[in-house]
């Protein structure tokens, strides 16, 4: 069974298909070395003879960087899942915010070649490598970000470093910095009521409110409402007398 694609895989295959690179096509020879980097995908495709094929994609300036770095390093929760290894969906939103777009929006960000001498563009050749990059972002969506310019590694220490740096929004703000509280960002304590901690106590609901809320029901029981028949069995589940 084929296991569905991811957010980014599925994004960066639409973006391919709205500039012409239609997937999944037909591909020649076997990919046998596959190299990415700021803006250029870097591929030998073996079909009877080793063949050299070349994705370009134009790849942001450290000024285009600085200004993503300082989008996503405002954002908390983001930054905290780029840290520990993930690519949010909210990133691409950053992105266009900025209007720096993750994704290629236009044929003239690509360009293709390859050594072979087919007319047709993109050629079998470059179809394979298109398919093996599909592969490698599926299996790493920081592939995206490395051929806009900025590898895991670069971004990550960029980001660490822009939370170190930073300087409260409040000078009377006594909380910690979000470097200091990374292993607990995202623990809650302890559950109320146990463990000693105080319950929680909100506005009483009648143990029979979702009856109120439920459709009318399309059946009676000898000609009484369904609902009607349930509510006694509600109150005596939550303990509680009534009519």
């Amino acid at each position: 069974m084929t296991e569905p694609l991811s957010w980014w895989e599925m994004r960066f295959i639409r973006a391919l298909t709205a500039i012409g690179v239609l997937l999944p096509a037909p591909g020649r020879g076997r990919v046998t070395s596959l190299a990415v980097g700021a803006g250029r995908v870097d591929a030998e495709v073996r079909d009877g003879r080793p063949h050299q094929v070349r994705i370009g994609l134009t790849a942001f300036g450290k000024a285009d960087w600085a200004t993503i770095t300082h989008a996503l390093a405002a954002k908390a929760s983001t930054t905290v899942l780029l840290l520990a290894g993930e690519l949010p969906r909210d990133v691409e939103q950053i992105f266009k915010a900025v209007r720096l777009p993750l994704f290629p929006t236009s044929a003239r960000e690509v360009s293709l070649d390859c050594t072979c001498p087919d007319v047709e563009v993109p050629c079998g050749h470059l179809n394979a490598v298109f398919s093996a990059l599909v592969a490698r972002v599926g299996d790493d969506p920081f592939t995206i970000l490395a051929l806009r310019g900025r590898n895991r590694e670069t971004l990550l220490e960029e980001l660490k470093n822009r939370l170190i740096s930073a300087e409260p929004l409040d000078p009377d703000d006594r909380s910690p910095a979000l470097t200091e509280v990374m292993d607990t960002f995202f623990d809650c304590g302890p559950a109320p009521g146990l463990g000693g901690a105080a319950p929680l106590h909100g506005p009483r609901t009648s143990s029979d409110a979702l009856l109120d809320q439920a459709p009318p029901f399309a059946i009676k029981v000898g000609g009484e409402d369904v609902a009607e028949l349930l509510r006694p069995a509600y109150r005596a589940l939550a303990g509680e007398h009534g009519p």
